[in-house]
């Protein structure tokens, strides 16, 4: 019966289009302070320590190394470097934007600034050279939500947080998946620039795919950072993100000088920004938690989707369904720090390895930004392209469907997740 208060006062809440973030605190406010004996001592405590994690100190940092990559001249190079390779196929220069997208969030972290860095670039080339806007566009929502998948992810730090996973194994376990999807986004994107005959560029020689390749080498160097400072335990995850800031920064201004020491305060207070919207969202729905535990509803719960006798696969396709339902009308950070905690108990009684669990849901929360109506994948590349959000619908449709297959692969093929991490004794 709480369970049911709880979510339904929630969901009245968020119909009213108040922001995700104060429809938690006031859903978990109005229920603590009508309906259980909670003393307001300690709301106010868990307020303050809800965020006092060590690991929450990534966000904030990957975030403003998100912001010295996008505005100090990483993702020009990575496209130029991924159009020396790939650009005399059908659809060159849309595989190069999947490739360059690819690079980036091996590095950033963010899906919309992977959308912005590499979009604000691509897209405009791509209309000179005859492709259509729509073509364009389509391409860069879906391969841009390669940022919260591959290596350094901020979804996957905050479902670290709320289910005690380790980071590292989640960072390295989206890697492999990471690849696969981008292939398959590319096949789709050739087998649909050849159909309609769209542009190639010419093929650029050796020494120049080598040129394109030293002038990126400083943005890309930053992977071997953060992977091999983990893997080699020189620091954790978390300091993983402070040394991607200071690397950034220093490439930024150093190295590529695309970005000057004036500029310096505008994207610190940009990252600020943004930071303290997530650090909000995160302070809520840890309140939000708080209740849920506090109630016993997460295990309710799970015994509840267990009495079913789904079993593991599924579970799974339960879990997926919810999710996707989700992502219609919340952001990822607060669908990852409402849902993991209701479901993680019950799957890992059923034997889900965290790892995949967390790589499954990071995969769900892809799909959730190329989609209408909250897909923020979609507005970015709507403000960028100046098409509508139902144009813009339309167009992904093709990406967004190998997407879904993607997911399922995901979801009943382990091992694509576990093996990395295995391999490096992560797990």
């Amino acid at each position: 019966m709480n369970a049911l208060i709880i979510f339904s006062l929630l969901l009245a809440l968020m119909l009213t289009g108040m922001p995700i973030s104060i429809s938690l605190g006031l859903t978990v406010l109005t229920f603590i302070f009508t309906m259980t004996d909670v003393p307001a001592m300690e709301v106010a405590h868990k307020l303050f320590t809800g965020i006092e994690k060590w690991e929450i100190m990534a966000v904030p940092f990957f975030i403003l190394a998100g912001n010295f990559l996008t505005h100090g001249g990483v993702a020009r190079r990575m496209i130029n470097f991924a159009t020396s390779m790939v650009g005399h196929f059908h659809g060159g220069l849309a595989l190069a934007s999947i490739l360059a997208c690819s690079m980036f969030a091996l590095v950033c972290g963010s899906s919309v600034a992977t959308v912005v860095a590499i979009g604000s670039i691509v897209l405009p080339a791509m209309v000179a050279h005859g492709y259509p806007m729509r073509f364009g566009a389509g391409v860069i929502i879906t391969a841009g939500s390669l940022g919260i998948l591959m290596l350094p992810s901020i979804p996957k730090v905050i479902y670290a947080i709320s289910t005690n996973t380790s980071i590292g194994a989640l960072f390295v376990a989206g890697l492999l998946p990471g690849i696969l999807l981008a292939l398959m986004l590319a096949v789709v994107t050739w087998w649909i620039a050849r159909k309609n005959n769209y542009p190639r560029l010419a093929r650029a020689g050796w020494g120049a795919r080598f040129q394109a390749f030293r002038k990126s080498f400083w943005g890309l160097l930053l992977v071997v950072i953060i992977v091999g400072g983990i893997w080699s335990g020189a620091f954790t995850a978390t300091e993983a993100a402070a040394m991607a800031a200071v690397y950034s920064f220093f490439v930024a201004i150093f190295v590529y000088k695309d970005l000057k020491l004036s500029d310096v305060p505008k994207v610190l207070k940009d990252s600020a920004n943004m930071s303290a919207m997530l650090l909000y969202i995160i302070t809520n729905a840890v309140l939000f938690s708080f209740v849920l535990t506090n109630e016993n509803l997460p295990h309710q719960l799970a015994d509840w989707l267990l009495s079913m006798n789904l079993g593991q696969h599924g579970f799974l396709f339960v879990v997926n369904l919810v999710l996707l339902g989700a992502g219609n009308f919340m952001d990822p950070s607060s669908i990852i720090l409402i849902m993991a905690p209701i479901f993680f108990p019950a799957a890992m009684q059923l034997g889900v390895n965290p790892v995949h669990f967390g790589i499954l849901i990071d995969v769900n929360m892809e799909v959730g930004l190329c989609h209408p109506p909250v897909g923020l994948n979609l507005y970015v590349a709507s403000g960028i392209s100046k098409l509508g959000i139902t144009e813009l619908t339309k167009a992904v449709m093709p990406w967004l469907l190998t997407m879904i297959v993607f997911l399922i692969i995901v979801t009943y093929w382990p091992w694509l997740t576990l093996v990395l991490p295995q391999m490096m004794h992560m797990l």
